[in-house]
Order: structure tokens, then sequence, then C-alpha cells
């Protein structure tokens, strides 16, 4: 664009300048536009004010007055387009304005966006915390059935092992009963408080030293000790299991294997006669007269038999 300092005269149309001030165009603008456009029409100066609406000297006032005047009548559709023009200019105003507005409004866009999310984390933590914590309840409902089940099973165990031990008895011909339990401080006697004692103390520990003696007296030879025990043990235990025939209470004392195995050990026979045996006039046999049959005495005495089997200190730390 031409400089004011190369144009002596601004030949504008006063009539157009009035219109172009009438839309609101400031006078040194207008005048320019007039100028530079020839005053060719209305439509072109409004152009020309679009193409440098960001000249920075369009709106100082030119150093030369505007003081010609050129006709050039205007038809209505060109009135129409400058109207539009006008309006074109005054909507991009007011878009510039609006955009200069957005800065507040992204800042207000940004910081809703901020509020979701922090909402939505929350969401999320307080639902990984009900995840965490439904699957500890699970947890503990786990190992509390698993240790329940153990329980169970134990007693199980515990049921199956007692039973065992009841048919093992009952094998051996002793009673499905408890055994005696032997107190040291205290005699078993009757019930319904008789004098008469079922066994004393005395009996019992007379028994218990008899097995004490064997297993001394033969500590080298295990074998041979094991073996007395079971033939005392199978003696006891046919006699509780039948306890009429007479077959199982006579002992032929000359009987070799009963020589071997009891007979020739120190304590064997003295402990069958604590529990009841005698020996005949002749001196041929040990007898247990059924007069004279003590079950709760044979049956104390299977459980010191099975002790001594399955202690392996018996007899060699004091009992």
């Amino acid at each position: 664009m031409p400089s004011d300092h190369e144009t002596t005269v601004l030949e504008v149309d006063k009539k157009l300048l009035k219109e172009l001030e009438g839309f609101g165009f400031p006078l040194a603008r207008a005048a320019r536009a007039l100028h530079y456009s020839g005053n060719a029409s209305l439509g072109d100066a409004i152009n020309w004010i679009v193409d440098h609406e960001n000249d920075a000297e369009d709106d100082e006032m030119p150093l030369i007055a505007v003081n010609i005047e050129i006709e050039s009548p205007q038809p209505d559709h060109m009135m129409e387009e400058v109207e539009k023009k006008a309006q074109e200019k005054r909507d991009r105003a007011h878009q510039r304005k609006e955009e200069e507005k957005k800065p507040e409004s992204n800042s207000e866009k940004v910081l809703h966006r901020l509020q979701q999310r922090i909402h939505a984390g929350k969401e999320l933590l307080e639902a990984k915390l009900t995840a965490a914590e439904n699957e500890r309840q699970r947890f503990l409902a786990t190992r509390k059935a698993e240790k329940e089940e153990v329980k169970r099973a134990r007693q199980k165990i515990r049921q199956k092992i007692e039973a065992d031990k009841v048919e093992r008895r009952r094998q051996l011909g002793f009673s499905s009963e408890n055994p005696v339990t032997l107190n040291p401080s205290k005699p078993i006697v009757q019930d319904k408080m008789t004098s008469l004692p079922v066994m004393t103390i005395t009996k019992a520990e007379k028994m218990r030293e008899c097995l004490r003696s064997l297993r001394r007296n033969h500590k080298e030879d295990d074998a041979r000790v094991k073996r007395a025990f079971q033939t005392l043990l199978i003696y006891v235990g046919n006699i509780v299991k039948n306890p009429n025939e007479e077959k199982y209470r006579k002992i032929r004392l000359g009987n070799p294997l009963f020589q071997d195995r009891v007979g020739s050990m120190k304590g064997g026979i003295e402990f069958l006669e604590l529990c009841g045996f005698e020996k005949t006039e002749g001196g041929d046999f040990l007898h247990l007269p059924s007069d004279k049959l003590d079950m709760e005495g044979l049956n104390a005495a299977g459980s010191l038999l099975r002790s001594a089997m399955t202690n392996p200190f018996f007899g060699l730390l004091g009992g």
C-alpha cells in the first residue's frame, strides 16, 4: 500500500465516505479504503478494509484533508453486499472477543475434567478395597473350613485308633472295657465301699517286679524277653476270652515250649502265680481254679505285659 507521504490528496467519494462511517468504520480508515480502492464501489472499499484490518496506520488520520467529491451512484444490490460485508466484519470482531474469553472457559473445562478424574479415582479405589475385603473374607472362610475338616479328620482317626484298640483286646481275649489303671497311691477296691479289695497295690507291684526282674536278668537277649512277654500275654488272654475252658487254665510245667519261653526265665512262673495259678500236688502242672478267677486282675496283668512290650526301657531304668 502506498504511504501517505507519496499521496498528496486522498481522493474519496464523500457520499461513500459517509456511508462507510454509517457502518461504523473510522473516518481515516474509510477514507483510505475509498482512496486505495479507486472509489469504485462501497463493496470494494469494504473489501479493502477487510484485507487491511491489521494495518497499524489505518485508524490514524491522514495529513491531507479529504476534499474530493466523486459521484458514484450505487445500486440496491450493492448496498446489500456492503451491509453483508459490514456484518461479517462485526461477526469476526465478536468472534475474536469470544476467543479471548476461551482461556477462562478452557480452565473451567480442565478443572471439571480434573474433578471427574478425582471422582473416578476414588470410585476405583473403593472398588479395589471392596474386592480386597471380599477376598480376605473368602480366605478366612476357606481357612476356617479347612481347620474344621482337619479337626473332623483327626476325630475320625482317634475314633479309629480306639476301635482298633478294642478289637485287638478282643482278639487277645481281654475285656473290651478299659483296663484297670494302676495308681501307686491308692489301692484298687471294689465298688459300693466294700472292704474286700479286688487287687491290692502290693499285688500289682509284685506283678510289675516280676516282669522287671525277667527283663533285667536277660537284658542281653531282647528277643527272648519279648517272646516271654508275648507267651504270658497269650496265657492271660486265653483265660479272659474263655474263662470256663479248663484247658486254658492248666499249664504242664514239663512242656519244652513252656520251659523255653517262660519256665526257665526268672520271674515267669512267679508272674503266673500272681495271676492266680497254683502248682498241683505232684508239681507237674500250674492250675488256675475257677473259683479263684479274678478277671479284673487278669486284665491288669494284660495291661502290664503290653506296657512291658512297648516300652523299650521297661525294667532297665527302674520301671
